[in-house]
């Protein structure tokens, strides 16, 4: 157990005697009820490695295995903690709104703040209305915030709850305690769709019920920038940098930089975020840029047929994804591109050429969001590199894969490209064994995969728990593409240093230039 004047982390303790001999008895009391069969154990293992339990692998539909997605009210909360003084709310569950607060929190190391109403079994049967009264209430008054932004989980949403005749009657309850608060409010059913979708139906209802009532007169310098959900805030400000290069009328609607990085000291429970004010005036913008599409396929339908708004996306991640946004940027601005980013680019393109030899023809197994893939393809692309699997198991059913085929075909080896949409991460293990890369790059629920195959994992992606502070930088624009290629080439070294480090037997490539 535990010596106070010695304490030690989960994985020094469980090698102690003690922990070892309780997993000892739990394995031989398994093994005599007849659960363990460690022969059929190593057999049906070996099975699952080949090409004929690959086959039934991918025929799966009923069953999802190692999912790479989160819910819809994971992506609304990141657009409540995006705009200043406001407080996500949740209708449902306590549970539901822990899983979601430690999810973040693991990722970005920082609290998250988030209340819900705590449904239970009453309110499941009953509804949820009283719940929400009581739940509003005691948000405003112990939190203090200037809006609260009101999501739903699967329970809220399986009984039928309407969020708004429940915040109207909350309001009615309030007996004027809520008369300045602003309440948005977007459903967002966890068993459809994933976090994308949650972040884009809140996005989308914010901004249209912040614009409720504004005299709509359009600002011919005006931009708006949606970032969409963005796991690392270096590059919210790597975006806010270049846009500032060209005009002080950009604004980034949705900006959760500075709430997940905040300085050591006293605690702010709300820390930057876009005013509450360019919220509500993102209507009368020039236009509207999203820097990823398929995170703003509804709020693109209200700017552009509701706001009859220019509407335009860009993926800033590589070399001719940020290529393309610093040209919007100057077209819509009728700007000059900087010299400072025609230097950012000059040495961007100088680290590629320099890291051109390690990656080019490197077999690559990715997976994430469907934005963030074909930004991270392309920039492989980019690099000679061949990205042999790419699942995307949030993929949308329209238009995605066509994109991504697009982008493949650019490759001289687009042939070994495969695409994988809606599959998890179990059916990409499947992929591995019998289709094996050189490398993967994702999240941190490829560690399994990695124990499983050998193959080397790269961390890019969400979440990301077990390394920190790779959030705080960014993967877009050209800072953020040199360090895409450190990440990826230094692993791609540090692998050709296990391979060669055999004294007498494989060092005879070992040098130390590279």
């Amino acid at each position: 157990m535990q010596d106070i004047d010695n304490i030690v982390n989960g994985q020094k303790l469980f090698l102690k005697p003690e922990y070892q001999e309780v997993l000892n008895n739990k394995k031989q009391f398994e093994g005599n009820m007849g659960s363990i069969d460690s022969s059929k154990v190593d057999e049906i293992q070996e099975w699952t490695k080949s090409w004929d339990y690959r086959e039934k692998n991918l025929a799966r539909e009923a069953i999802t295995v190692n999912p790479a997605k989160a819910c819809q009210p994971l992506g609304a909360i990141m657009v409540g903690l995006g705009f200043e003084n406001t407080m996500p709310y949740v209708h449902g569950s306590h549970g539901c709104v822990a899983y979601f607060r430690s999810y973040f929190t693991r990722h970005f190391k920082e609290p998250t703040p988030c209340v819900s109403d705590s449904m239970s079994e009453s309110a499941a049967v009953f509804g949820g209305l009283s719940n929400m009264k009581d739940g509003i209430r005691n948000c405003n008054a112990l939190y203090k915030p200037e809006m609260i932004s009101v999501s739903t989980t699967c329970m809220a949403e399986v009984i039928g709850d309407d969020l708004n005749a429940f915040i109207i009657g909350a309001r009615e309850d309030a007996e004027g305690e809520l008369d300045n608060t602003i309440i948005t409010h977007a459903h967002t059913p966890s068993f459809v769709g994933s976090h994308i979708t949650g972040y884009d139906n809140m996005m989308k209802s914010t901004l249209e019920q912040l614009a409720e009532g504004v005299e709509k007169k359009v600002d011919e310098e005006r931009i708006n920038i949606i970032p969409g959900f963005e796991p690392y805030l270096g590059s919210l400000k790597e975006i806010k940098k270049i846009s500032k290069m060209f005009g002080d009328k950009i604004i980034m609607i949705g900006d959760h930089e500075e709430q997940w990085d905040t300085g050591a000291g006293e605690y702010k429970l709300y820390a930057g975020g876009t005013k509450l004010e360019d919220g509500k005036t993102a209507i009368n913008a020039k236009a509207t840029i999203s820097l990823q599409k398929y995170s703003s396929i509804a709020t693109a339908k209200t700017i552009k047929n509701k706001w009859r708004q220019t509407f335009e996306t860009c993926n800033p991640i590589g070399l001719s994804g940020t290529d393309a946004f610093v040209m919007k940027l100057a077209e819509l601005t009728g700007k000059e591109v900087p010299a400072e980013l025609k230097d950012q680019r000059a040495k961007f393109v100088d680290a590629m050429q320099d890291s051109y030899p390690y990656m080019h023809g490197k077999k690559i197994a990715i997976w994430g969001d469907p934005d963030f893939l074909l930004g991270m393809v392309s920039f492989l692309v980019e690099m000679g590199s061949i990205p042999t699997h790419v699942v995307c198991h949030n993929a949308p059913r329209k238009g995605w894969e066509a994109e991504m085929r697009a982008i493949l075909d650019k490759s001289n080896r687009s042939d070994e490209c495969n695409i994988w949409p809606g599959k998890d991460l179990w059916a990409l293990r499947s992929l591995l064994f019998t289709e094996p890369v050189d490398f993967m790059i994702g999240n941190v629920y490829g560690k399994e995969l990695y124990r499983d195959t050998k193959i080397p994992l790269i961390r890019i992606g969400f979440p990301i728990f077990d390394r920190h502070h790779l959030h705080r930088y960014s993967i877009s624009g050209y800072e953020g593409g040199i360090n895409l290629l450190t990440w990826i080439t230094n692993g791609i070294l540090d692998q050709l240093d296990e391979e060669t480090k055999s004294i007498g037997e494989t060092d005879y490539f070992f040098d130390a230039v590279r």
